[in-house]
């Protein structure tokens, strides 16, 4: 089975991409993250796979340059500007959400099959001003790149985790693959859920490995000294925080998991 090749954009520490490589049927073949404990964590786990440092340089030139072509784009975007807790100052020129803006560029340019796109459950209903304000603007770019879409607030209890934890999951699919191929009807979101009955999902077979293999990814990612700070920032207080940050930061990648297998189940029409 030939493997759908992913660009996986505000990696983190790769839960979006250990979900996915997780199904047998999506391959990583970059990651760009900005910040550099998470770089740190990627290359260790992710050793042969490119990590580039800034979205906004990061363009389909550089991948061409680079040998690397994408079938799908993944990304959970910042959410500080759109989450209850900050100041909701939304996706404008200059917030930190306003990267939505480069996912919606590489679209453009790469013209990947799908995206799939995580974010805080506020982005569906914000802003107070304007209620569904956001999410028409997401809906409204991708709809702008010829893409179709279909969401679902998925909470990580629905996989066993943090129950408070709610997440917008977004897949979008481009006008080529059509509305038909996830079935008129029998939706991904209603496949994965059972017709739209808000059950939760069935357990995923090995979730507890899953989860053991996430906190490993930080805990075995770094070697214990950093090579420019000093011994107590290596081993005390501003490491234990870049693991605390970095682990608050992914996503459950039992999702990632469920969306993929729903997605490589429509890509083979069953």
């Amino acid at each position: 089975m030939t493997k759908l090749r992913v660009l996986d954009l505000f990696s983190g520490i790769g839960g979006f991409s250990l979900g996915l490589e997780r199904t047998g049927g999506f391959e990583t073949v970059a990651f760009c993250e900005i910040e550099e404990f998470p770089r740190r964590v990627l290359a260790k786990h992710w050793p042969e796979v490119p990590i580039y440092d800034d979205v906004r340089s990061l363009t389909g030139d550089v991948l061409a340059r680079d040998g690397i072509t994408v079938d799908v784009i993944t990304g959970g975007f910042p959410c500080q500007d759109l989450s209850v807790a900050g100041k909701q100052r939304g996706m404008g020129e200059g917030t930190r959400s306003g990267l939505w803006s480069e996912i919606v560029r590489l679209i453009g340019e790469l013209s990947p099959r799908y995206v799939i796109v995580e974010n805080v459950a506020n982005l569906l209903s914000g802003p107070r001003e304007k209620r569904g304000g956001w999410f028409g603007r997401v809906l409204g770019d991708l709809a702008e790149c010829g893409y179709d879409a279909e969401w679902q607030n998925i909470p990580a209890s629905a996989v066993g985790r943090d129950p408070d934890r709610e997440r917008v999951w977004l897949v979008a699919y481009s006008d080529q693959i059509g509305w038909g191929r996830f079935g008129q009807g029998a939706e991904l979101f209603d496949d994965l859920f059972g017709q739209g009955s808000g059950a939760a999902p069935p357990p995923i077979k090995g979730r507890e490995t899953l989860e053991r293999r996430l906190r490993s990814l930080v805990e075995g990612g770094v070697s214990r000294a950093s090579s420019t700070g000093s011994g107590r920032d290596a081993h005390g207080i501003s490491n234990r925080l870049d693991r605390l940050a970095a682990c608050g930061n992914a996503v459950v990648p039992q999702i990632p998991e469920m969306i993929g297998r729903a997605i490589l189940q429509a890509d083979a029409g069953e």
